[in-house]
């Protein structure tokens, strides 16, 4: 049996966790609001890109002058998949279900025969996919030290991966992060880049016919690179938010486990005090009894 010290450390040791888990706890709490605020700000601005280009694309979708953004290579052989998740842990299941996702659907274009090139968006992505994918992972970015994401960052990635499609490096690019829904829930979600998904919402826009000035493919030109921007910045927000939500939720988990810790060793401790001590009181009073 572990002595009275030896329960008496445990506790220490466990008490210690708990204040850092509570602090983590509170920090991520604060940070979540300003975070929470942000995705969803956002939100509606690349949902209304994503619209405009759609009803935009209606007069040039098929021609030959159509922009590559949006019509394609012609091919879909070689795909680019940005998997953006968390650069730090502590987060409970957030980047593994982030990167569960993005495996199913590697393993789905490798299984239909297409070439598979990886960007990772933090080193836990990172962490989890080059012990299966190492080669294909070409580059990983990664935000350590960076007190808020900007649009900027998103910029500077949107601009690789547009550098890379004009050296023809990739036909067809997704992003795979994750959708922030709530504190306790976020949705891993895929989200297609180049060529830009314009189907959807161009049914949606179908009944309303505008004229442009200047036409089209001008404004297709100067709108399809920037948003790829805005949908790689959307993606970062939510993930953001959503790491901060995890992260609340599996720190709060956390101090409450180490709570009940506490209580089993603190009760164990007693019973072995009090153990000794009626030990000590038989050996005492059986001494008197000889005497």
């Amino acid at each position: 049996m572990p002595s009275l010290k030896t329960f008496r450390n445990r506790i220490a040791t466990v008490k210690a966790t708990r204040k850092i888990t509570k602090a983590m706890q509170m920090v991520a709490a604060s940070k979540l609001r300003r975070a929470q605020e942000a995705a969803v700000a956002a939100r509606p601005y690349a949902e209304k890109m994503s619209a405009v280009i759609a009803n935009v694309a209606q007069g040039v979708r098929g021609q030959p002058g159509a922009p590559r953004l949006l019509s394609g290579t012609g091919k879909d052989d070689v795909y680019l998949v940005i998997v953006a998740t968390a650069d730090r842990g502590l987060c409970g299941a957030f980047n593994t279900n982030i990167v569960r996702l993005a495996k199913q659907r590697i393993d789905g274009l490798i299984k239909d025969g297409k070439q598979v090139k990886i960007l990772c968006v933090g080193r836990k992505g990172r962490d989890q996919l080059r012990r299966q994918y190492g080669s294909m992972i070409l580059e990983t970015i990664d935000f350590v030290g960076k007190k808020q994401i900007g649009f900027t960052d998103a910029a500077n990635i949107a601009r690789k991966v547009l550098e890379m499609f004009d050296r023809g490096d990739f036909d067809v690019a997704l992003v795979i992060y994750s959708r922030f829904k709530s504190v306790i829930s976020q949705i891993p979600t895929i989200q297609d880049l180049i060529p830009a998904p314009v189907e959807e919402a161009a049914t949606a826009a179908a009944s309303t016919q505008y004229a442009y000035e200047p036409d089209e493919g001008e404004i297709l030109t100067a709108l399809l690179p920037r948003n790829v921007s805005v949908q790689i910045f959307r993606a970062l927000l939510e993930n953001v938010a959503g790491e901060f939500g995890a992260k609340m939720s599996a720190m709060d988990s956390a101090t409450r486990n180490a709570g009940e810790v506490i209580n089993k060793l603190t009760l164990q401790y007693n019973r072995t005090r009090q153990a000794m001590i009626t030990k000590e009181l038989i050996e005492i009073i059986s001494g008197a009894e000889a005497l």
